[in-house]
């Protein structure tokens, strides 16, 4: 049986932010499906720092929401990253759209609150993991347009409530629609095991990677670099680029 037909736990998370390492997880959604059956699990955490109106225009979760419906970081943080060890420790690949945004801010919230990454409780590694955006980018590499997650429903045909996106469990259930939908486009997909496909979308990931900050440098521009690690961003990365001086 292919790994397409078998469990998946799609994750995402709602934040302060754009920056992983500095910012705080706001929602956060684990969903496992395996055929018709899903078990939806979500998660609503007061960051212990104000909510920036930007970030409350696009995931509707005001700072006083919540502070006063909130869960404690820590106890949600403990609660997602066990979900998602418990999963890629029986192999069960977590899959998520630009996956390393969600699952470095993960490790930088865990960390922050004294508790086990999951590179700490994974001797494996973090893996398997899958990406949509990484498969396309890499599938379909010439294809103009933008790739964010509505648009990639859109090209793959991916039915979904354009207004709903943003929430973090409707963010999750269109990720995992968009993973049989690439493999059907490209069907030796399914015949790659999971764990020589994980490597394969890192490898991807740092050559895209590598490729984009080349071409932002020569444009002069220097903050928000992408990171070449994958599937979780190196800190010292972001510090290096947030203080690299500019070109011109």
């Amino acid at each position: 049986m292919s790994w397409i037909d078998g469990p998946m736990l799609g994750f995402d998370t709602e934040t302060t932010g754009i920056s992983p390492h500095n910012d705080r997880i706001v929602t956060a959604a684990v969903i496992r499906r395996q055929g018709a059956a899903v078990d939806v699990r979500e998660w609503l955490i007061d960051p212990g720092i104000e909510i920036p109106a930007r970030a409350t225009e696009v995931h509707g979760i005001t700072t006083e929401k919540a502070q006063s419906e909130g869960a404690t970081p820590a106890d949600a943080l403990e609660e997602i990253a066990a979900a998602l060890a418990d999963a890629l420790g029986a192999g069960i690949p977590v899959v998520g759209f630009n996956v390393q945004y969600d699952l470095t801010i993960l490790e930088a919230e865990l960390a922050r609150h004294g508790l086990r990454t999951l590179a700490q409780r994974l001797p494996q590694g973090i893996r398997p993991i899958i990406d949509p955006l990484v498969l396309d980018r890499h599938l379909d590499k010439y294809r103009k347009g933008k790739r964010k997650l509505i648009d990639m429903c859109g090209t793959y045909r991916v039915q979904v409530v354009a207004d709903d996106l943003h929430a973090a469990d409707a963010d999750v259930l269109a990720t995992l629609d968009l993973v049989p939908a690439i493999a059907e486009r490209y069907p030796s997909l399914s015949t790659v095991a999971l764990q020589d496909l994980h490597d394969q979308q890192a490898a991807a990931h740092s050559a895209w990677a590598n490729r984009f900050r080349a071409w932002l440098i020569s444009k002069g521009t220097t903050d928000d670099l992408p990171s070449p690690e994958w599937p979780v961003a190196n800190a010292a990365a972001e510090a290096d680029d947030a203080d690299t001086p500019a070109l011109f």
